[in-house]
């Protein structure tokens, strides 16, 4: 799996995937979140496009802490995150059972226990997008990585019910 930095400044920050992420895992974890088997936490993702207005779909893990739910993004401020900040929440699909919710941003400070838990679930799976650092890691490490990786709390907005 190859994973490449692009930009200096950490809001710019993006780990583009490798080949085999995008055309083997992603589509793959897409293909059985679609179908209702969750990967390990796994949802589809949809968010309306800040700019088309469109659903973009991308999958993603949906971490739980304390009976919260968020999405971390992995791989830093990605077409995904840009478009949750302009939406403010989206759906989260599995199978054929689909939940709005709103988001908010979770500040840096707070954001080293929830960095820590997705990382002891995920790491085998992300790990490289934190440049060396993991669920052991020191809270002055895991703040340090923190602007590089938004995290957004998610809140149910009303029952999952059955997609369209």
């Amino acid at each position: 799996m190859s994973a490449r930095p692009t930009g200096s400044d950490p809001a710019a920050h993006v780990m583009k995937p490798g080949w085999f992420t995008v055309n083997v895992l992603n589509r793959t974890v897409a293909w059985a979140t679609r179908r209702g088997i969750s990967v390990w936490g796994s949802r589809v993702l949809a968010v309306r496009g800040r700019k088309s207005g469109e659903w973009r779909r991308t999958p993603v893990n949906l971490l739980t802490v304390d009976g919260v739910r968020y999405l971390v993004a992995p791989r830093g401020h990605v077409q995904w995150t840009h478009n949750m900040r302009a939406a403010g929440g989206g759906q989260l699909i599995l199978g054929k059972h689909v939940q709005d919710f709103t988001v908010v941003e979770v500040a840096d400070d707070d954001k080293p226990a929830l960095l820590r838990a997705y990382l002891k679930r995920w790491k085998a799976e992300v790990g490289v997008f934190f440049g060396g650092v993991g669920p052991d890691s020191s809270d002055e490490e895991l703040r340090a990585i923190a602007p590089k990786h938004p995290v957004f709390r998610v809140t149910p907005t009303g029952p999952t019910t059955p997609a369209a």
